[in-house]
């Protein structure tokens, strides 16, 4: 699957940048050698404004505008390692496009990408990005991301990129034996979660502690 969606060099800084970054990733942890690969092909200075992409490939979360943000490539590589299984993702839904690195990175690894965007301007932002680089398979919406995409449910994966409670109708959108992983408020900090659906309920471990920013409803 990676060979026919690679970035295929587009806007690349150099080989060395990318891979100092997958060895640093390595070396916090993430062993999955697929995700590994879509981390070291995707082009993160493109997720940036011009004036900090020369700290594109820092292990750091970098603003992007709206009081929003690009996660730490780390938090990004650990979340999609919690979604991968041994056969093929399928259908994967994301909430909370943001700069859309997350979905880019999915992109590589799953046969269609859905994600949603409450903030108009950075799904607009988003979709332009996807279409630069071909990703064909990422499907966009300008929506309500507690509500999920219903009609393309079930999925077999759903990325939620902003903390909070995790809404009812998102688990409810995973197929039997697909996985959530979100951050979910603990008290005053965030806990990465995993949730994943059985034939009779639901299984939760938890990941880790995380900062997102927080997951609203409504439009903007």
């Amino acid at each position: 699957m990676m060979s026919s969606k690679a970035h295929s060099g587009i806007g690349m800084t150099s080989e060395g940048t990318r891979q100092r970054l997958v060895r640093r990733l390595r070396e916090k942890g993430i062993r999955d050698e697929r995700v590994l690969e879509a981390v070291g092909s995707t082009p993160r200075h493109l997720f940036v404004d011009e004036a900090l992409s020369s700290r594109a490939y820092e292990d750091t979360a970098l603003p992007i505008g709206r009081g929003q943000t690009i996660s730490q490539p780390y938090v990004v590589a650990m979340m999609t390692q919690a979604v991968m299984r041994d056969e093929p993702l399928g259908k994967v839904l994301e909430i909370g496009t943001g700069s859309g690195y997350q979905a880019a990175i999915l992109a590589l690894l799953a046969d269609k990408v859905f994600t949603t965007e409450r903030i108009g301007e950075l799904q607009r932002s988003a979709r332009q990005r996807f279409h630069r680089l071909g990703l064909h398979n990422v499907y966009t919406r300008h929506a309500d991301g507690l509500e999920g995409w219903p009609s393309q449910a079930p999925f077999d994966a759903i990325v939620v990129t902003a903390g909070g409670r995790i809404p009812d109708k998102l688990r409810e959108q995973l197929g039997v034996g697909g996985v959530l992983v979100a951050p979910e408020h603990a008290g005053l900090h965030q806990q990465l979660v995993r949730i994943t659906r059985t034939e009779t309920g639901f299984e939760r471990e938890e990941l880790g502690a995380v900062t997102f920013v927080p997951l609203l409803e409504g439009l903007d």
